[in-house]
């Protein structure tokens, strides 16, 4: 007589542990929440956020301390959309609705779920991008303005910007709308988009794609520093990442009144409004990894993710994990070793990381005068190539750096006391496989930024007017954020790390253990990790039969 299975209101719902709650972990906890899993967030830091953590400060100062970009506000509407048993996995990811919505040049962003949730408005420009001579170029996106711009200064480039803004387009198409979300599991599905990114001349680095097309050295810097934004250096991205253009051209740049940590506390609160838990302070030690009878894995038995192992000892059991941490750390401190034959220590070392970063935090006085600088502002020194070979070949500080100043306070003043502005400044730098000592460098670095913003008129009498100063360096994303050697991006993005050679978010090595976020395809940045958590929802409800009626 066969086996009678249980009502389906009866049976237990699969428990679900992600590690970390960063912008990935807690997008994936509210789509398994979606599916019907029951999930448990483990997040080390005291609140959530990973590195879009939001600190605020005795004397009235709140800083996001890492993420201040938004695009894409459909992938925000769409999660802050789903409910139990209503997981919108399946269908179009693209809707045509949304690939010719306008870009939102007043009022609020996002849609009515969203606004329920969060204000969002758009930025504009994108970004300031300012020159070592004094010059400028506002990028907002508008084919109108900025061929204006370039007409002013470097004319020679008109034609060349639109067969660039022709060939992106195409890019964007063919790699974001097309491809965005497939997850490169096996090698078959790789080299079926060959073909079409050779045509699309999509391999060759970002930074010789471009100078394809401008001979203006600031041309070429306005088209490629973006990659610098997710961890990418434009010298060795691939081309595919001209994307980025169209992406933020598309559906524009937007902020989150009250800044990014106001985003992070709504995906908390939608989270827990599906009834999913988070616990804060509790760091995770160990993967719980056996076989399928509970003995310790080997080579030659089958190796399952059973839950983890806190650092406080206690043991939480779970029917899948899910990293939201450092892709190179999950392995090399949480997996034993013995049950990682793709993830071997070798591997996982030999990987490239994206760069690291000096992140200043300041508050100064407004003495009343307009400041010549909007929400987003890129800096560029003197130097462009020979800056990113520094940092990402030699990993050496230079004589001169590149930063993005960013200003919320001109949009949203409450982030300040009355009368005064909150700021940071973001420097690359290399990782810690430099061998710098940063509790030296750091103070150095920091002092010749702030005479460099000041001196050169960027902020006037900047020094004088500082209120609040404190920094962070690749030490803390060792330490607090535990990245492999201090990386500020996961791996870097260059070829041979991109799509199926970029970390799978299907682990190789164990059943039943997952990643999510920047360390996972398809790559860094926010918008990239929102989709890296729907691409690990889709392999979850795969692998665990999640019935058609629900995934819709």
């Amino acid at each position: 007589m066969p086996a009678m299975s249980l009502p389906a209101e009866l049976q237990r719902p699969r428990r679900a542990v992600i590690i970390g709650a960063g912008f990935g972990g807690l997008s994936l906890g509210i789509r398994l929440q979606s599916l019907g899993f029951d999930t448990l967030i483990l997040e080390r830091l005291d609140g959530p956020g990973g590195r879009g953590y939001q600190k605020r400060t005795p004397d009235g100062y709140v800083f996001d301390m890492g993420p201040t970009v938004i695009t894409v506000p459909h992938f925000i509407e769409e999660l802050f959309a789903l409910e139990r048993g209503h997981a919108q996995l399946d269908g179009e990811d693209f809707p045509q609705s949304v690939r010719n919505a306008p870009r939102v040049t007043v009022g609020p962003s996002g849609g009515p779920h969203t606004q329920r949730y969060v204000n969002l408005v758009p930025i504009l420009p994108f970004y300031r991008i300012m020159f070592d001579d004094g010059t400028y170029f506002d990028y907002d996106g508008d084919p109108q303005h900025t061929r204006e711009q370039i007409r002013e200064l470097a004319p020679e480039d008109l034609a060349g910007y639109e067969r660039f803004d022709r060939d992106a387009r195409a890019i964007f198409e063919r790699g974001f709308l097309e491809l965005g979300y497939t997850h490169f599991g096996d090698l078959p599905t790789m080299l079926r988009v060959v073909p079409d990114l050779l045509r699309l001349d999509a391999v060759r680095t970002l930074f010789s794609f471009t100078s394809k097309y401008f001979q203006s050295g600031k041309m070429r810097q306005v088209f490629s520093f973006e990659t610098l934004l997710v961890g990418g250096n434009p010298l060795s991205v691939p081309a595919i990442y001209a994307m980025i253009h169209f992406v933020e051209k598309t559906w524009g740049i937007h902020y989150c009144m009250g800044g990014t940590g106001e985003l992070v506390r709504a995906f908390e609160r939608k989270f827990l409004e599906l009834g999913g838990q988070i616990r804060y302070g509790a760091g995770v030690q160990e993967i719980t990894v056996t076989d399928d009878w509970g003995q310790a894995p080997s080579p030659l038995r089958p190796r399952v993710a059973r839950g983890v192992v806190l650092e406080s000892g206690e043991r939480v059991p779970a029917d899948l994990v899910v990293s939201n941490g450092d892709w190179a750390n999950t392995y090399l401190k949480r997996v034993p070793a013995r049950a990682r034959l793709v993830n071997s220590d070798l591997r996982v070392k030999a990987a490239r990381q994206s760069m690291s970063l000096l992140v200043i935090y300041f508050g100064f006085r407004d003495d009343g005068q307009p400041l010549n600088l909007r929400h987003h502002n890129i800096l560029l020194g003197p130097r462009y190539e020979a800056l990113l070979r520094e940092i990402f070949g030699q990993k050496v500080l230079g004589a001169d750096f590149s930063q993005y100043l960013h200003v919320p306070t001109l949009t949203d003043p409450s982030l300040a006391p009355p009368g005064h502005h909150a700021a940071y400044t973001l420097v690359p730098v290399p990782h810690k496989g430099s061998g710098l000592d940063w509790s030296v460098e750091g103070p150095k670095l920091v002092e010749r930024v702030y005479a460099y913003l000041d001196e050169r008129g960027i902020i006037p009498g900047l020094r004088e007017r500082l209120t609040h100063s404190e920094f962070i360096t690749p030490d803390y994303f060792a330490g607090t954020l535990d990245s492999y050697l201090g990386n500020a991006f996961g791996p870097e993005p260059v070829l041979v790390q991109s799509a199926f050679f970029r970390p799978h978010n299907r682990s190789e090595d164990v059943k039943n253990l997952y990643l999510v976020g920047a360390g996972a395809q398809p790559g860094g940045g926010t918008p990239s990790v929102m989709m890296s958590a729907k691409m690990t929802a889709r392999l979850i409800a795969d692998d665990f039969g999640v019935p058609p009626s629900i995934r819709r």
